[in-house]
């Protein structure tokens, strides 16, 4: 077996349609008001694709920025890894009209299921590829059109969810380099019935029964997903720091995943950090699901909150149970 080559991060680029709808503007399209929203999820704004505007779309997107970004040309990628509970269609995956219309023509690709944890999955897949010597450049993709799946009949779910796309490129990096450091993940089946969609898959495809019966749509028992949340996403902090010989003291940065200002907060509480040390941008992006965390990187630095040799935990939890966590070392 040869030898592991150290993988970092060497770009982050994200994307969201135009579109901004307000608190306010929900007040017009559910039985809610911008306070409700504003005290129970820390979300103010969010943005909305239009009707022609798929995952696939999003992601495109999110990817051109990179590359142009990094003077890139597609020809260099060669994998794509796309995390999406949205996907234009159940096949083929998005990562393959991705590849097709950036034009990766040398890329291979495949989509990841995992939730809002879907992009730490994906970051950790591209990794492992760039660590065996199998690729050596990445495209790590989170993307999601919420919109198609929500049901703007019930406030509790229809307020929480945006639309938007955020990628990585990783690279190998130099002996001399610390890129990223570690990863855990985990899966708690029991909780699937918490965070789900029961409609369209093979159990129920899709019919008018399903349709009428609003099958089509996310399902949620907010209490035990916040419950589970708080306690997981702080308990994968803590065991990446502390198996790799840090405190919450070392960390720069914890970008979690942007589900909930409160669970975050509840997370920050656990960990003993302050806030400086806590990129939050649920409120003006909402919950993305597998966007969340690159739009999270964007924002980090967009306000230079981010430099070479930082020391940043990913974190998340998503629908699944699935939990996400990574360590690592800001790279550029």
């Amino acid at each position: 077996m040869g030898r592991t080559i150290p993988a970092k991060i060497t770009g982050v680029a994200g994307w969201v349609p135009p579109r901004v709808v307000t608190n306010a503007d929900l007040e017009k399209m559910v039985a809610t008001n911008d306070e409700w929203i504003r005290t129970r999820t820390g979300i103010r704004k969010r943005h909305f694709a239009d009707e022609q505007t798929a995952a696939s779309h999003l992601a495109v997107e999110a990817v051109k920025k990179l590359l142009a970004e990094k003077h890139a040309s597609p020809e260099e990628i060669d994998l794509i890894v796309v995390a999406t509970v949205t996907p234009d269609m159940l096949f083929p995956a998005t990562a393959c009209l991705v590849q097709e219309r950036i034009g990766a023509t040398k890329a291979w690709g495949f989509d990841l299921s995992a939730a809002c944890s879907g992009f730490v999955y994906a970051l950790t897949v591209c990794a492992q590829f760039v660590g065996a010597g199998t690729a050596r450049k990445a495209l790590a993709v989170g993307s999601d059109k919420m919109t198609s799946i929500l049901n703007f009949e019930d406030r509790a779910t229809c307020v929480l969810f945006g639309d938007g796309a955020g990628v990585c490129l990783v690279e190998p990096a130099a002996d001399t380099e610390t890129g990223i450091i570690d990863f855990t993940h985990d899966v708690d089946g029991a909780g699937a019935c918490h965070l789900y969609m029961p409609g369209g898959g093979s159990l129920h495809p899709p019919s008018q029964d399903t349709v009428d019966k609003k099958m089509h749509f996310v399902h949620q028992e907010g209490q035990q997903v916040f419950k589970y949340a708080v306690r997981r996403m702080a308990d994968v902090a803590c065991q990446l720091l502390e198996r790799n010989g840090f405190t919450h003291r070392d960390l720069a940065l914890v970008i979690p995943h942007q589900a909930n200002l409160r669970i975050i907060k509840a997370m920050q509480e656990r960990l003993g950090i302050p806030d400086q040390k806590v990129l939050v941008n649920i409120d003006r992006y909402g919950n993305t699901t597998a966007g969340t965390i690159p739009l999270g990187m964007m924002t980090a630095l967009e306000e230079r909150r981010l430099k070479k040799g930082d020391l940043v935990m990913l974190v998340s939890v998503g629908a699944g149970f699935t939990t996400g966590g990574m360590l690592l070392r800001w790279a550029y």
